[in-house]
C-alpha cells in the first residue's frame, strides 16, 4: 500500500476487521534468499519446517497476533460462480473494469479509479473507495497471487456488508492460502510462491530473531544457520517477551485457546489443516511425539475451476 488507510475510512476497515493489517501492510521488503530456504525445509504432508530443534510452523497465533486478523468465526466460502462480474463490480464499485479475466481485476485499475475521499465525499463514495482499498489489500498483502497484479473478485462479494465481513475468520484464510502456496512451491517450483509471504518472514526472524544481528547474504549461510540452531536457541514462544507482548493490543489475547486448535482451515476451494498438535512447543507445552498427519493429497488437487461447487457443502 502507497499509504497508511485515511481516517474517512477508519470505521469501515475497524468494523470490516481490516484495520490492523492495513495499518502494517506496507514498508516490508521480502527477503528471496530467507524465503528459499523456509520452503525448502516445509513438508506438505505435516505443514511443518523440519528443523534440527524440531517441527515448528506458522500458525493461527502467529496470524492473529501479528496482522491482528479474525480466526475464530464463519469461514471464507461459497459459490464463486458468476454471471456477470461487471454487474457485480457496478453495484459495489460503481465502475467497470475494461478486463475482468476470469473473475480477476488489476490492482492498479483499483488505484487508478478510486482516488482518496474527501470531507465532501458522500458516503456511497467513501463506502465504495475501502471496498477497494480492502481489495488492495487482499490482493496486495494478505493474498497475492503469482501475478502480483490481480485480485479475484470473489472477495468483493464478503464485502457488500462491513459489520458481516468482520465476522469472517480472515486469519484462517490467510494461513489456508499461505499453506497452499508452500506445497505448491515445494511440489513443483520453489521460485514462484504466492500468499502472505511478509508473515512467513516476520514468523522466521520473530523465531530466529537472535541470528538476525547481522545481514545475512548468502543462501548457504541461511541454509546453515538453519542447520545449527538448537532447540535451546529458537524462539518457541516469542510472544512471551515483555518487549513484544507489550504492544500486541489486550483485545487479541482474550481468547487463547483458539490458536492452538486442530482444524481444517478453509478458503473457498482450499482445505489445509492447522496441524497445531505437532508443534505445541510454540503454545508453551510440553510436545508429545506427534501421530500420523491427516493425508490431503485429494484435497491438494482441488482448485476454483470447479465453479459450481457448492463449497460450504462439498
Amino acid at each position: 500500500m502507497t499509504g497508511p488507510p485515511l481516517p474517512l475510512i477508519e470505521d469501515y476497515l475497524r468494523e470490516a476487521g481490516f484495520w490492523h493489517v492495513a495499518m502494517i501492510s506496507r514498508g516490508c521488503k521480502l527477503d528471496p534468499k530467507l524465503i528459499s530456504a523456509l520452503i525448502e525445509r516445509w513438508r506438505l504432508e505435516t505443514h511443518t519446517f523440519y528443523l534440527p530443534c524440531g517441527e515448528c510452523t506458522i500458525t493461527l497465533e502467529d496470524v492473529h497476533l501479528q496482522l491482528g486478523l479474525l480466526v475464530d468465526g464463519d469461514a471464507v466460502t461459497g459459490s464463486v460462480h458468476s454471471a456477470d462480474w461487471g454487474a457485480v463490480c457496478y453495484e459495489l464499485l460503481g465502475a467497470i473494469p475494461d478486463n475482468i479475466n476470469g473473475g480477476r481485476i488489476e490492482m492498479g485499475w483499483l488505484r487508478d479509479t478510486f482516488p482518496e475521499p474527501d470531507d465532501n465525499s458522500i458516503e456511497l463514495e467513501k463506502i465504495q473507495y475501502a471496498r477497494a482499498y480492502i481489495l488492495q489489500i487482499i490482493g496486495g498483502y494478505m493474498m497475492p497471487d503469482l501475478s502480483r497484479n490481480l485480485v479475484h473478485l470473489r472477495w468483493l462479494l464478503k464485502l457488500v456488508d462491513f459489520r458481516a465481513a468482520g465476522e469472517f475468520i480472515w486469519g484462517s484464510t490467510v494461513l489456508a492460502t499461505l499453506y497452499r502456496e508452500m506445497c505448491r512451491a515445494t511440489r513443483w517450483n520453489k521460485a514462484k510462491i504466492g500468499g502472505c509471504l511478509s508473515l512467513l518472514q516476520s514468523w522466521a526472524r520473530w523465531n530466529h530473531s537472535a541470528s538476525y544481528a547481522r545481514l545475512l547474504t548468502c543462501l548457504e549461510d541461511i541454509w546453515l544457520l538453519l542447520e545449527q540452531r538448537s532447540e535451546a536457541q529458537f524462539q518457541w514462544i516469542p510472544y512471551e517477551d515483555p518487549t513484544i507482548r507489550v504492544v500486541i493490543p489486550d483485545e487479541y489475547l482474550q481468547n487463547p485457546n483458539a490458536l492452538h486448535v486442530k482444524v481444517p482451515l478453509v478458503n473457498f476451494a482450499i482445505v489445509e489443516m492447522h496441524q497445531s498438535d505437532r508443534v505445541l512447543r510454540q503454545f508453551g507445552f510440553q510436545q508429545p511425539i506427534p501421530v500420523a498427519p491427516e493425508v490431503l493429497d485429494d484435497h491438494h488437487e482441488i482448485d476454483l475451476r470447479q465453479l459450481h461447487t457448492d463449497w460450504p457443502r462439498f
